[in-house]
């Protein structure tokens, strides 16, 4: 093990500074004279700057060469160059415009947002669009936004937070006009007429990590004469995102997810009722094209422009889940599923589809097949799907890799991001072979990443006892991924237990900074995907429902068990960390398994469900994880408020001993703070080790750069401090059971 901070801090650094692919596209198609052919593929990678402690984004340029159906050649084209203010950027169809929204601080140290559209050689223009103000600010986030070129390219669609009335106070004296401003400010003033005594008038958000999106509306650009239009005819009841233009630029195709009575987290929420529209550029005309009943959401229109493809839920109320592909005949009106929801895992394997969203561009060029990337089982894979034949294939399954994500499909070029627990991410590419033959695809890497020396992974695989297993859902069968240090066979490494959160995410065999870090720092690191979790199958998630607080903290203890009996980790030195509801099921099993585990890491954990209920932006997911249903405008009853404290973990810290380090942010709209005060204060009273952190300027992820490094440095450090109390007990044990010498 490890202890000095210096060393500590040393590891992180090193692997903080490793990259994460955020988006790629495939440039056009080049032939040279001697009728070689190459493209270049532009991607965006995603770095910590724990100097500067932010997020920076970088991009960098790879060349492949290639002929009509495989890959001769590839490499790296430069060197990767920082990009500095950019929220969103596309290229045009034909690949000689791109368009930039852009955010700039001016003299006055003003915000700006701006829209640039560049030429291979220069910037065509800079329209400011806060200057024009038709709206409010430009939407960056994947839940709403997007950034698409007109097929024309005459055209840019985007999402933007709707203008709002000015207000001020109603003693406000009317604005003096000065002198040293100029013209065009005076005029502003003269012209504003505030609403009085409104400027504190609440604006409903769209909860956890959107708290400033309230009302999208759907903008166009005229490229030519620069004006926007913010289109009308958009059912009031709706907030617009995720939108694409409809065939020959006649309209726009997008996702309305319903805001009444009143709007729930989105964030990490797919489960929200919404509805596929239409909408013509005109705003006279708004239709639904799909049935409202479910929710949906990534609509892809295909390379001939006659399907869209979407991804659909299901009937069931929890905040992920698996879902359908269905497809919408833009000739026929007519709507088809091609993938159905997957209850149990087929005999080939297939455990349905997870994605939270489908790749801007998946289409193969015959408009007859799908890419997706999905969870399955601990993996995340490539899959392909024949909308003709309904057939599912394979891309990835067995391969040494542990997880691969689509970036970009252009003309049956692939683009893919693919790593493991103990591998960085890296780019491959690859040409999709003809129906039938897709697992016939070769691969080859844009640039070369080593795996880490010294780490090794495999996922293991659990059967629940009888006496666990769920009535209503049985045979069901649970994962956990172990990462384990290169060292010395005859030393045994603590073993650090991970519960996800959600509880309906997954673990997949994927490159994670911290579970990598804390391998590197010598410990063994366990991560459940006890049932319930995603990739498994619908009905893994259903048997979680009403039953947490106890499957899913008997799932996790029962594979830690699994694991000591191997003996390869020290049983006498087990941890746990966890967040949200890994962070639920960490304080039920501290309370639950008194002295079990040394340590306690938890992240804005989820302490009290009664307590929790009217603060969170996701009240409808705690009555629905605890088997009851949720109805928005009715109070629960006493006897529900009394199931969901018998599920909480409060109840059982009585019985905790174990030292617990709890993080909090201090914007969490998903489990607000208070949840950790009530664990810290319960604690405290009872004379358990515990130490709080308190992050002003994060919220439920505890993302920021500089949070997350000193989230990892504290959990190092508090793992150390119990793993030496416990060597002290031990020791003083040791002498007072050792015979007195006279």
């Amino acid at each position: 093990m490890i202890n000095d901070l210096e060393e500590i801090a040393g590891i992180y650094r090193e692997l903080s500074k490793l990259p994460t692919p955020l988006k790629a596209c495939v440039r056009p198609q080049v032939t040279l004279n001697h009728k070689e052919k190459y493209n270049i593929v532009y991607a965006e990678w995603s770095q910590r700057d724990l100097e500067r402690a932010e997020w920076v984004k970088a991009f960098q340029e790879y060349i492949v060469f290639h002929d009509e159906s495989s890959i001769v050649c590839t490499g790296p084209s430069g060197n990767c160059t920082e990009l500095q203010g950019e929220l969103l950027s596309r290229d045009s169809p034909s690949g000689t415009l791109k368009a930039v929204i852009r955010e700039h601080t001016n003299r006055k140290q003003e915000k700006q947002q701006y829209l640039e559209i560049w030429n291979k050689t220069s910037k065509e223009k800079s329209i400011n669009l806060t200057a024009l103000d038709k709206h409010g600010k430009v939407y960056e986030d994947d839940q709403f936004g997007c950034l698409e070129w007109s097929y024309s390219e005459t055209c840019i669609l985007y999402v933007a937070e709707k203008k709002r009335p000015k207000a001020e106070s109603s003693f406000q004296s009317k604005p003096e006009l000065s002198v040293n401003e100029d013209i065009d400010d005076n005029r502003a003033k003269i012209g504003q007429k505030p609403e009085k005594g409104c400027q504190f008038v609440y604006w409903e958000d769209w909860g956890e990590a959107l708290t400033n999106k309230s009302t999208p509306v759907l903008c166009v650009l005229n490229i030519g004469n620069r004006n926007i239009s913010v289109l009308e005819g958009i059912p009031e009841h709706i907030s617009p995102g995720q939108a694409i233009w409809a065939p020959e630029d006649t309209g726009i195709i997008f996702v309305g997810w319903w805001h009444v009575p009143w709007r729930l987290g989105l964030k990490y929420c797919t489960n929200r009722k919404s509805a596929l529209y239409y909408v013509d550029v005109t705003g006279n005309e708004c239709l639904q094209i799909s049935s409202g009943i479910n929710s949906v959401r990534s609509p892809r229109l295909s390379p001939d422009q006659h399907h869209l493809i979407y991804l659909e839920g299901g009937n069931i109320k929890t905040h992920h889940q698996c879902y359908g592909l269905s497809l919408y005949n833009l000739d026929k009106k007519v709507t088809s599923t091609v993938v159905k929801i997957v209850d149990y895992p087929t005999i080939d394997g297939f455990t349905g589809i997870y994605s939270s969203a489908l790749a801007r561009k998946c289409w193969a060029t015959d408009s007859q097949r799908v890419l997706i990337d999905t969870a399955q089982r601990s993996r995340k894979d490539l899959i392909v799907v024949n909308i003709a034949t309904k057939i599912v294939t394979s891309l990835t399954a067995g391969s040494e890799m542990g997880s691969w994500t689509l970036l970009d499909v252009h003309q049956d070029l692939i683009v893919v991001s693919c790593s493991s627990p103990n591998c960085p991410p890296n780019l491959k590419v690859g040409f999709l072979p003809a129906a039938g033959k897709e697992q016939e695809i070769i691969w080859m890497a844009l640039d070369k990443v080593e795996p880490l020396q010294g780490i090794e992974w495999k996922i293991l695989t659990f059967t629940p006892p009888f006496e666990q297993e769920n009535p209503k859902f049985r045979s069901l069968l649970f994962e956990g991924i172990l990462l384990v240090p290169g060292q010395e066979k005859s030393t045994k490494p603590p073993l650090v237990v991970s519960p996800h959160g959600g509880p309906n995410s997954v673990f997949i065999t994927c490159w994670m900074l911290l579970p990598t870090a804390f391998c590197r720092l010598g410990y063994s690191v366990l991560l459940v995907n006890y049932r319930g979790s995603c990739g498994f199958g619908q009905d893994s998630i259903c048997s979680l429902i009403g039953n947490i607080g106890s499957q899913d903290v008997k799932d996790v203890q029962f594979a830690v068990e699994c694991v000591l009996k191997e003996e390869f980790v020290d049983s006498e030195k087990v941890l746990l960390i966890g967040g949200s509801h890994g962070g639920f099921i960490g304080c039920h099993l501290i309370g639950q398994y008194p002295g079990f585990y040394k340590a306690f890491a938890t992240r804005n954990p989820v302490i009290n469900l009664p307590s929790k209920l009217g603060i969170t932006d996701i009240p409808d997911h705690t009555v629905v994880q605890a088997g009851f249903d949720f109805a928005p405008d009715q109070l629960p009853s006493p006897s529900v408020l009394t199931a969901l404290l018998s599920k909480s973990p409060i109840i059982y810290v009585s019985q905790a001993t174990t030292p617990v380090l709890i993080m909090l942010g201090e914007k969490d709209k998903r489990v607000h703070p208070s949840q950790g005060l009530e664990l810290h204060r319960a604690l405290k009273a009872r004379g358990v080790p515990v130490r709080l952190l308190w992050y002003p300027d994060d919220n439920h992820a505890l993302s920021k750069v500089d949070t997350e490094a000193d989230v990892f440095m504290n959990v190092a450090m508090w793992f150390n401090f119990a793993l030496n109390r416990l060597q002290q007990l031990e020791t003083i044990e040791h002498i007072e059971a050792s015979p007195t010498k006279v």
